[in-house]
């Protein structure tokens, strides 16, 4: 039998069935369902879906949370993409030029907020490592309010591997790093970007920041040394969006300050 999962919530359960991009075996909706509820259960039926009520404490335990909103489907496995098809057909409302890659952020919520960012921005793709990482589970899906079903997420075994494959195909590599020579407001997003965003706590490994062209900063004014990586992400990913809609970078600060 293939593997499946169960998805728990509105946003993620309707975004599956709206994609498309994987099966939707049953739905299961509380046995008293809100207006929005029943507006997932009615799509699920036009799409020919099998759908079953439960009581509210059956959802929770087949959910595994109570925070399933009413709603939960067992699809199939979530279908990742290969890289050089991700660059070569993006995604509708994705451009070619931009992509994310993620280097050990382990934290599921931290991944479904990036996912959530990088689709609103228009990312081509999100790479993900393997290993030592959070993985694209019903609770990634839940934090990305369904946009884990929409985006291109690759999975590469090395990451190291993913940067040469992307600068083969003429992306700069540009590193968040809070040492980084350059703000991020300095940097010139417009062209093929990859930037690579660094997990909780430890950031870019030495080894994956040996492959980036450039290390960038955030400008931080207050006492706390560093954002939350979904935070400090999205920063970066909206900046190389604002370029990309007629903004500009500010001018690369040199010489000694302005008196």
């Amino acid at each position: 039998m293939a593997k499946t999962e169960v998805l728990y919530g509105i946003h993620p359960v309707c975004e599956a069935l709206r994609a498309g991009r994987r099966k939707v075996v049953t739905l299961y909706a509380v046995n008293r369902p809100s207006q929005r509820v029943q507006t997932v259960v009615d799509l699920a039926r036009q799409g020919k879906v099998a759908v079953e009520t439960l009581s509210g404490d059956q959802l929770q335990a087949l959910a595994g949370t109570p925070q399933h909103q009413g709603l939960a489907a067992r699809v199939g496995a979530y279908p990742f993409a290969d890289l050089q098809t991700a660059l070569d057909v993006p995604a509708a409302g994705a451009t070619e030029s931009l992509v994310v890659v993620l280097d050990n952020v382990v934290d599921p919520h931290n991944l479904g907020a990036l996912i959530r960012t990088g689709h609103c921005a228009g990312v081509a793709a999100i790479v993900i490592p393997k290993d030592r990482a959070a993985a694209p589970t019903p609770t990634v899906s839940k934090a990305s309010a369904g946009a884990l079903e929409h985006v291109r997420l690759v999975l590469v075994t090395n990451i190291a591997g993913a940067l040469r494959q992307l600068k083969d195909r003429g992306f700069w590599v540009v590193g968040m790093d809070r040492a980084g020579e350059f703000s991020v407001f300095e940097m010139d997003l417009r062209g093929p970007t990859a930037i690579v965003v660094g997990g909780e706590g430890r950031g870019i490994r030495p080894l994956v920041k040996t492959h980036c062209d450039f290390l960038v900063s955030i400008p931080q004014m207050g006492r706390i040394d560093s954002l939350n990586a979904s935070v400090a992400g999205a920063i970066v990913i909206y900046e190389a969006l604002r370029q990309r809609l007629g903004g500009t970078p500010l001018p690369r600060k040199t010489g000694p300050p302005l008196p």
